[in-house]
């Protein structure tokens, strides 16, 4: 009982002592993970953005600053909280390695925050936000690698052969013929904003689809 009662006594001090500095520490986890959420928006470049999962990195950062904070504050919660996190299991499968580098950055600043680091949280934050925001357009200029797959009739051979050959660091990879027609495929390099001669093959007269795939699963056709 009176192991209990000075329980209720450091909830109570906790609650009355700390109410503002862990409604400043929570608010400022939520404008962080907001900034995170910002960042990742931004410089999403995979097939489906998931809003959800950029809503979780915000989540990520205010429940992660609410552990710390707890487990800074009570000893033997701390202890309890560990064992109970250390049987926690995520199913959700991570498509991109990008994302969990996301969920990271979110679990640290939100660590940092609740250990009381505010400067440091803010500082890594936007340092961490001008990078990635500097990689995400450095990628948009640099050329990538796609396949262009060509279905068309045998009388387009040559206007087609010459159209590939003006695409720069264009390799022919196969050449399937069949009765219904011929299937070209082409491995080049371009930049994903200059990916608009696709729309020039369909205009020859013969050609039935062109199709141009990138590695990271990106279709245009």
């Amino acid at each position: 009982m009176e192991s209990f009662t000075n329980s209720l006594k450091e909830v109570f001090n906790f609650s009355t002592n700390q109410v503002v500095p862990v409604l400043v520490t929570v608010a400022l986890a939520f404008v962080i993970g907001l900034f995170v959420y910002l960042i990742y928006r931004l410089t999403f470049s995979g097939v489906i953005y998931s809003k959800t999962f950029n809503m979780s990195l915000v989540m990520l950062t205010m429940v992660s600053t609410l552990v710390i904070l707890i487990m800074s504050n009570n000893v033997k919660l701390s202890l309890g909280m560990v064992g109970a996190l250390s049987i926690v299991r995520f199913r959700t499968a991570i498509k991109d390695p990008i994302d969990t580098v996301f969920m990271f950055w979110a679990i640290a600043e939100g660590i940092v925050l609740g250990a009381g680091f505010y400067l440091a949280a803010i500082i890594g934050a936007i340092l961490i936000g001008v990078f990635m925001l500097l990689l995400a357009s450095s990628k948009k200029k640099a050329s990538l690698p796609y396949l262009l797959i060509l279905h068309y009739e045998e009388r387009a051979s040559k206007q087609i052969k010459s159209m590939v050959a003006q695409i720069p660091y264009a390799r022919v990879k196969s050449k399937t013929v069949q009765r219904e027609g011929i299937e070209l495929a082409v491995e080049l390099r371009v930049r994903s904003s200059e990916t608009g001669f696709v729309d020039k093959f369909l205009r020859v007269d013969g050609v039935y689809d062109a199709t141009l795939i990138a590695h990271q699963g990106d279709m245009i056709s």
